[in-house]
């Protein structure tokens, strides 16, 4: 008659259970049951219970040299300091500050900074699960121009637009931001739906159709707009800036971009004759984050590409049309048109 035992694979098991089983089984040899039977009770190959018996034999060992400890797996190749320096020179860095050639960061660069400062080769995938453990994603990084003038940029964020506010609430005027924008008919914005593997395919005009539009804005949602043709040169932008007056009874305080066109001698002359009404503003060079009209003129570039207009005339229906809609949403506050404007009357639509 053949007695069936089921063999036991341990690395199933807990830590915890598996020095308990230890334990039992050296204690039940101890008493004086046999060792073969002893380990058959639990499972295991019959080799197994010698060796736990050898091993809490030892001197100065006993049932301690059963006990679980914590494995030490691997050595690390990267000390914790290192790694955290790792961070620092990614985190807001450019891979062209350590004498790489590439100016964005990828796996690949980091292996070879790596290389060079801690003469330390690692896979891409160890480097990829570094920087997912220091909290590094990949990313589509903001585009600043390299002319950027960052001091210029702070002082106009902690001294400039401070000391025009306080000037702006004294005299109980508005602030606006002023930006221009042109939008094309055959610019593609977002994203659609399609078969997996099989690129959709838009619609768009074989020639390039564009209108142009100025905006300002205020922090209190209310914001003026002109749907115009062509680049804004001074004579244009004095037009608009009278369309943009007419009516006010508050001083403007009008913040915007150095645009030559902005700074011209005949737009001076134009501000001077308001005699205060208007005053200027000029931003630091390559700082369109400090502009919040960059936000209304993405918000039209999305809206109005996503409507996929077919021609000029198309355009132009789109972006009034979007703007009036935003008229009609008490969140964004008043919306003032220039609907009398000689420049917007000369656009008709269908």
């Amino acid at each position: 008659m053949f007695q069936l035992r089921m063999k036991r694979d341990g690395r199933t098991l807990d830590h915890k259970t598996l020095e308990e089983i230890r334990l039992m089984a050296v204690e039940r040899v101890r008493e004086g049951e046999k060792p073969s039977e002893v380990i058959a009770a639990y499972g295991f190959s019959r080799t197994t219970i010698y060796k736990w018996l050898k091993a809490s034999s030892g001197r100065g060992k006993g049932l301690k040299a059963l006990r679980a400890t914590r494995g030490t797996g691997r050595p690390r190749t990267l000390t914790a300091a290192q790694e955290r320096q790792i961070f620092r020179w990614i985190n807001g860095r450019d891979p062209r500050q350590y004498g790489l050639d590439f100016g964005l960061w990828t796996r690949a660069i980091v292996v070879t900074l790596i290389e060079q400062k801690f003469g330390v080769r690692l896979g891409v995938t160890a480097v990829g699960a570094l920087l997912a453990k220091l909290g590094l994603t990949p990313q589509k990084p903001l585009q600043r121009a390299y002319q950027r003038d960052a001091q210029a940029i702070e002082r106009w964020q902690r001294e400039s637009y401070p000391d025009i506010a306080a000037q702006a609430k004294r005299e109980d005027a508005d602030i606006f931001f002023w930006d221009e924008s042109g939008f094309r008919a055959d610019t593609v914005h977002g994203k659609t739906w399609g078969i997996r593997g099989k690129t959709p395919v838009v619609q768009r005009p074989g020639q390039r159709q564009s209108v142009s539009a100025a905006s300002a804005v205020n922090s209190r949602g209310a914001f003026w707009f002109c749907v115009y043709q062509g680049a804004l040169n001074a004579e244009l932008f004095v037009e608009l800036l009278e369309q943009m007056m007419k009516g006010r009874k508050k001083p403007v305080h009008l913040v915007l971009d150095s645009l030559p066109a902005h700074k011209k001698a005949n737009v001076r002359e134009y501000v001077q004759s308001t005699e205060g009404k208007l005053s200027l503003h000029f931003l630091p060079g390559y700082a369109p984050e400090l502009n919040p009209d960059e936000l209304l003129n993405g918000d039209i570039k999305r809206a109005v590409s996503q409507a996929r207009p077919r021609d000029r005339q198309a355009m132009k229906s789109a972006t009034r049309k979007w703007l009036h809609r935003r008229q009609k949403q008490p969140g964004l506050g008043q919306l003032v048109p220039c609907a009398s404007c000689s420049i917007c009357r000369s656009l008709t639509f269908s």
